[in-house]
């Protein structure tokens, strides 16, 4: 009998461990890698720009909320800026590099096709422009907001589009001759997989 009261006991904990909060959310959590190319540049410049081929790389972590809804944010290397042209700085490549990371609202439909939104928080981790006599170009913070569609297999392995729209505004030179009221601009297209 007490074998039994035993038995029943252990089964009962299993099961209740086996629904636990915590197992559930494990269970709902994503990762994965993700990779592709920027194509960026300066809006409301005052000053002659073209745009400028960089890439992203980085982490994936989500969150299912339903079948087809789900948060997920990212933490990318990326690549962005302009070429200039004129004679403020010469003809030369405006790259700043961030640690990006979007927070992102996306659905998902029963054939795989997914649409994507919200902000996106870039910390600039270094700049590469010559010119500036020891001034900083861009500001320490580049805040945007992010759109995107996509397709995802069953199985993780997609490919999205997205266009990143600067909010914030990316400069505080003091410069009279530019306006600081311009911001970054970005397309990307990504291979990722989510495991």
């Amino acid at each position: 009998m007490k074998k039994l009261i035993v038995l029943g006991v252990i089964l009962f904990t299993t099961n209740s461990f086996g629904q636990s909060p915590i197992k559930n959310l494990l269970q709902r959590l994503q990762f994965g890698v993700k990779g592709g190319a920027n194509y960026s540049n300066f809006n409301n410049a005052n000053f002659d720009t073209d745009a400028l081929l960089g890439f992203h790389a980085g982490a994936i972590v989500g969150l299912k909320l339903t079948e087809g809804l789900s948060i997920q944010e990212e933490f990318l290397f990326s690549t962005q800026g302009a070429k200039l042209k004129g004679s403020l700085w010469g003809s030369q490549d405006a790259k700043i590099y961030y640690l990006a990371v979007p927070f992102l609202l996306k659905y998902r439909t029963e054939s795989g096709i997914y649409f994507e939104a919200g902000p996106q928080v870039g910390m600039k981790l270094k700049e590469d422009i010559s010119g500036l006599n020891g001034s900083e170009f861009a500001k320490k913070v580049d805040v945007a907001a992010v759109g995107g569609l996509g397709y995802q297999t069953e199985s993780g392995l997609g490919i999205g589009a997205r266009y990143i729209y600067g909010i914030s505004k990316l400069s505080n030179l003091d410069l009279p001759i530019i306006k600081n009221d311009f911001t970054n601009n970005s397309a990307q297209v990504s291979i990722f997989y989510l495991f």
